[in-house]
């Protein structure tokens, strides 16, 4: 049996640009892979293609992402796919704007890949985890990156100097669609200086990339939730969270501390108000050589 880490991301910033005309939107982000992770094994199967998880969040009869991820690798390499089972050790929350569902999946492209394709470039993984789903790319390679155009155009960024990541999960979902739907044709009043962050993360420097946190999903949060998003992140700042934001389509939100004792201590005292916090830390690229 072989398996990998599927580790979560989080949005340090991210604005959407306007629709397109292929049905998604425009976007400008950057993303960070932190160590919440989940645990994605391949294991020997007697036939066909199985997944089993210990969560109940699989929609039922549907086709997996992890399903459609191993015809689309097989396709690529010219051979029909073999009989396959897939484990997951869910960690991460799910429909949380943390990723964690790409993750998996490209936590088991990154296994195909060393099972049965070792010579296979990154990028080549990454093209095919873009016909999965756009974050996908992101999510195989990792690190700190500048995500463009659907998200799936990457350019690598310094990483974020080391810190330590509080992430609360309400006991709520917003649904993708919906979010990007509230947002469409809108008008932001705000937007996040995605350049002024880079230059930061060129610098090292973490206060100058944490004062820059900013989501324009948060504009168009659903009254009956904004008021809990916005709680979640003055309590993080009142921990002493150099800032917080909501990361993805949300609802999940993160603070950025600086030292360990003082994030320990607020996931602490957090997770008397959400259940699901997290303490987390920075990880670099995930997609290197196969070795």
């Amino acid at each position: 049996m072989e398996e990998r880490l599927a580790p979560a991301k989080i949005n340090l910033a991210l604005d959407i640009l306007g629709p397109r005309p292929d049905g998604y939107h425009e976007m400008r982000m950057v993303m960070q892979t932190v160590s919440l992770c989940d645990r994605v094994a391949l294991e020997a199967s007697e036939e066909g293609f199985a997944l089993r998880t210990d969560g109940d969040f699989l929609p039922a009869g549907e086709r997996t992402l992890e399903q459609r991820a191993a015809e689309v690798f097989f396709r690529e390499l010219g051979r029909p796919c073999p009989p396959l089972a897939v484990r997951l050790e869910k960690r991460t929350p799910a429909y949380a704007g943390l990723g964690g569902g790409s993750a998996d999946v490209a936590a088991f492209l990154r296994l195909l890949r060393q099972r049965y394709a070792p010579e296979m470039s990154p990028e080549t993984l990454e093209r095919i985890g873009l016909a999965v789903g756009s974050d996908m790319p992101f999510c195989i390679r990792g690190g700190t990156a500048l995500a463009e155009g659907r998200g799936e155009i990457l350019s690598d960024l310094p990483p974020l100097p080391p810190c330590w990541i509080v992430i609360c999960k309400p006991d709520f979902g917003l649904p993708t669609g919906e979010m990007f739907a509230r947002a469409r044709g809108r008008i932001f009043q705000s937007r996040p200086d995605i350049d002024g962050m880079v230059r930061a993360l060129g610098k090292g420097d973490l206060e100058g990339v944490a004062k820059r946190l900013y989501n324009v999903f948060e504009e168009v949060l659903p009254p009956e939730t904004r008021e809990e998003i916005q709680g979640l992140k003055t309590a993080m700042r009142c921990c002493g969270a150099l800032n917080a934001a909501m990361s993805g389509s949300g609802p999940a939100v993160f603070g950025i501390f600086l030292e360990e004792e003082e994030a320990a201590a607020a996931a602490e005292s957090l997770r008397t108000w959400c259940g699901q916090t997290f303490l987390a830390q920075p990880v670099e690229r995930l997609d290197g050589p196969v070795v």
